[in-house]
């Protein structure tokens, strides 16, 4: 605990503190709720993306048991730029998602399999969906740090900061009644003395 001063100066300090913790302690938790909101929505896209991919995936490995060419489709297309965004949430900044562009290479269609056409759109969006769940990915991850360092402080709040200052206020209150009481007893002590004085004054 911090060394304090036990003036009223000191006393006006903690209660402003804690005031001040008080008041901003609701804040971190609303914090709290919303990232663990955005956590939760986050995690559906992350489930929904997988879960997406893997059905493709499935439906591709058919097509190619059925035609059975070995061809690779990536050969007819090159991932040029992952096109992202800023977003903000609870304070955050965090990337967005927006597309994923392509830099397509000419074939001959008379020297293709007519599937191609097929194969190249399904690759391209599959991708894109690889893309949007790395950067949800990425979006979870700033989220749960931020998460972290909001229960950290809710926690130096509610355990440490708020009992701090009202231990230091209750202490500070307690010294400066004493003192208070302290100088009425010197006071009535020295009325006592002067009427004393007056008395044997008045006697002479």
């Amino acid at each position: 605990m911090a060394k304090i001063k036990y003036t009223k100066n000191e006393l006006k300090k903690q209660k402003d503190d804690l005031k001040r913790f008080t008041r901003y302690l609701p804040t971190l938790e609303l914090k709290k709720k919303q990232l663990l909101v955005e956590i939760r929505n986050i995690q559906n896209n992350i489930d929904r993306l997988s879960s997406e991919m893997e059905k493709v995936e499935k439906q591709v490995n058919q097509w190619v048991d059925v035609f059975a060419e070995d061809i690779d489709l990536q050969e007819f297309f090159q991932v040029k730029e992952i096109q992202t965004g800023e977003g903000n949430i609870a304070g955050i900044d965090i990337p967005l998602f927006q597309d994923v562009n392509f830099d397509d290479v000419e074939y001959d269609l008379y020297e293709t399999p007519l599937w191609i056409d097929a194969g190249i759109a399904v690759t391209k969006d599959q991708l894109k969906r690889k893309a949007e769940l790395q950067v949800s990915e990425k979006q979870q991850e700033i989220i749960r740090e931020e998460l972290r360092v909001t229960i950290q402080r809710i926690k130096l709040f509610e355990e440490v900061k708020i009992p701090e200052a009202k231990e230091n206020i209750r202490v500070i209150q307690i010294f400066l009644g004493d003192q208070q009481t302290a100088e009425v007893v010197r006071g009535k002590i020295a009325k006592a003395k002067i009427e004393k004085k007056k008395l044997e004054v008045s006697r002479v």
